[in-house]
């Protein structure tokens, strides 16, 4: 006798068959015996794992035997009608059996540990966001830098030297260079050909100048924060020259940029001031 079933599985067609007597592998073996049946039909064929699906059905039975005083016949109805329900029926059976020892020893998760996992993920989402919120990232690469303090007597009044700094015309004659400059705060400056630029932070009339400032030559986007205080003597200003996050490297070029380049050039300057009258 020859077997042949045609199984569905999620819309596809799988076809397995097996003669009579052939011996099954022995990881899946699976033999009906149907009251009905005259005699023991062949074992028909466990469906490939992984299908534990209760969706797995026999779409097509087909039956070949011998013609043996009419047996034959008698055979092909009985599977054409009680024999059909009876190998569906079975197949059920046998896939319920097969859930049951596919699933065996496993932890299926439950509503209580999908709702504790989603708990988790919500506090460490939370945790992210105010980890972002209270730490905002610093762009760039951090360099080490130094502090500068210098301090230079004028023989001037306040509001002359005030005026140097702050003056396009002044600062181009104690520069000897061009200069781009407006003194108002948020405006941005250049000066000695564009070596020097900048922008005013902070500005009290006669008192204070508090400036971003860098050379070209520095990282890229680096400032120094410099603020010139004018203190008024007698007949005379001291200036007060506070620089902050001046790289360490250039340290040495700063105290001589300011001091030869500055105080001693504006000595200079209102030298000539007084000669002229």
């Amino acid at each position: 006798m020859r077997t042949q079933i045609l199984w569905r599985n999620q819309g596809s067609m799988r076809n397995r068959c097996t003669d009579s007597g052939e011996t099954l592998p022995s990881m899946r073996r699976r033999v009906w015996r149907l009251s009905q049946w005259s005699e023991t039909p062949c074992g028909f064929p466990s469906p490939p794992l992984p299908w534990p699906d209760s969706r797995l059905v026999a779409e097509r039975l087909v039956v070949n035997v011998s013609k043996k005083k009419g047996d034959g016949n008698i055979l092909k109805d009985l599977m054409k009608t009680a024999g059909t329900a009876k190998v569906r029926e079975a197949l059920g059976d046998y896939l319920k059996a097969l859930k049951t020892e596919f699933t065996m020893g496993m932890i299926l998760p439950t509503k209580a540990m999908a709702t504790q996992e989603l708990t988790v993920k919500r506090k460490l989402s939370e945790t992210t966001l105010q980890i972002q919120a209270s730490s905002p990232v610093e762009l760039g690469v951090r360099i080490p830098t130094v502090a500068l303090h210098m301090t230079e007597l004028f023989d001037t009044a306040i509001e002359q030297l005030y005026r140097i700094f702050t003056v396009k015309d002044l600062v181009q004659k104690f520069s000897k260079s061009p200069a781009v400059l407006e003194a108002e705060k948020g405006r941005k400056f250049q000066m000695f050909d564009g070596n020097i630029t900048g922008e005013y932070v902070e500005l009290l009339t006669n008192k204070k100048i508090v400036m971003k400032w860098r050379c070209r030559n520095w990282p890229e986007e680096h400032y120094a924060i410099v603020a010139l205080n004018f203190v008024p003597t007698l007949g005379q200003t001291e200036l007060q020259l506070d620089c902050k996050g001046v790289p360490v490297c250039e340290e040495e070029n700063m105290k001589f940029c300011w001091q030869k380049q500055h105080f001693e050039e504006i000595q200079g300057l209102l030298q000539l001031i007084t000669l002229n009258g």
